[in-house]
């Protein structure tokens, strides 16, 4: 069916009309019109059958996965080993006095972590052929300390240190483990503070310093602080990565959750406790993920209008 611009006018009149006064103020005796109310019964009919047919496409795939899972063969075993009432009753209070180990060492070394990140990713940006030397021992650490693995980084620090028997230097499992953390995030911290810094326009550093700024002080107080509000995002992700690698820690004996579901694993031979670890970290991660979800979309908005960072 054709619509004519007169009859395109007068349903736009049907919906608007009413809104204006008669010196076309919108008035405090607006009534909306059939054809609106007709819409937004029609929208609100729609979000509730959507919702309908999620709920019960939801309900349908949960209760076909659990017949798939209780009907499979070895579910029995599975369910005593993996996933015992009595252990995980067990393991909980335990795992838990542990887990504050694990957040005492990613506030710690997260906030040494950006430190020492943010230092290395000043050091490689650094201008002028006299600092050639540390740009160059800045890209070796960030090189080398990203090729490393983790675990291997954990065990020269955790395991080794401790033979060589220097006077002076600790042999607590605990700082060691979180000085190789520290050693190991900082160089990915320190690629992500430099994405930023490099991300700035030379125009803003140009426009600093043609106001009298020094290089140091369009450094400070123009590049940083936009490189920073720009690379939120990856930074908390490296963080919940650092919150989640805070368990490896215990291979050097220290008893945090992974250290204390193990010893109830050695004892009983019960795998209840890891399954109880592993979910007591991630109800640790979910919410700083969806933080850093949320942060991402909110940044990606206000990019979209034209807004500041």
């Amino acid at each position: 069916m054709t619509v004519t611009k007169d009859e395109s006018a007068r349903e736009g009149a049907d919906d608007t009309g009413d809104m204006t006064g008669d010196a076309g103020v919108p008035g405090d005796d607006y009534t909306p019109s059939e054809r609106r109310l007709a819409r937004e019964r029609y929208t609100r009919a729609r979000a509730r059958r959507a919702t309908a047919i999620a709920g019960l496409s939801t309900l349908v795939t949960a209760a076909v996965l659990y017949l798939v899972v209780v009907d499979a063969p070895g579910w029995p075993r599975t369910k005593e080993t993996f996933f015992s009432a009595h252990y995980a009753r067990e393991a909980f209070p335990k795992v838990l006095e542990g887990l504050w180990l694990n957040v005492r060492l990613l506030l710690v070394c997260g906030a040494a972590v950006l430190v020492l990140g943010m230092l290395i990713a000043v050091a490689r940006t650094l201008r002028g052929p006299v600092f050639f030397p540390l740009r160059v021992l800045a890209a070796a650490y960030t090189d080398f300390f990203r090729g490393l693995p983790l675990i291997i980084n954990l065990m020269i620090v955790v395991l080794g240190v401790p033979a060589l028997r220097l006077q002076g230097v600790t042999v607590d499992p605990v700082l060691l483990g979180g000085t190789a953390l520290t050693l190991t995030y900082s160089a990915y911290v320190a690629e992500v503070f430099r994405a930023g810094i490099e991300s700035v326009h030379p125009s803003q550093r140009a426009a600093a310093r043609s106001l009298g700024l020094t290089n140091r002080q369009a450094l400070r107080y123009v590049v940083l602080p936009q490189a920073v509000r720009r690379q939120v995002p990856p930074l908390l992700n490296d963080l919940v990565s650092l919150q989640k690698d805070t368990g490896l820690v215990s291979i050097g004996g220290a008893v945090d959750a992974v250290r204390a579901a193990d010893i109830i694993v050695g004892r009983s031979l019960n795998y209840t406790p890891y399954i109880v670890a592993g979910l007591v970290f991630v109800a640790l991660t979910i919410p700083m993920t969806r933080f850093t979800d949320w942060v991402t979309a909110r940044m990606d908005r206000r990019r979209a209008q034209g807004g500041s960072l």
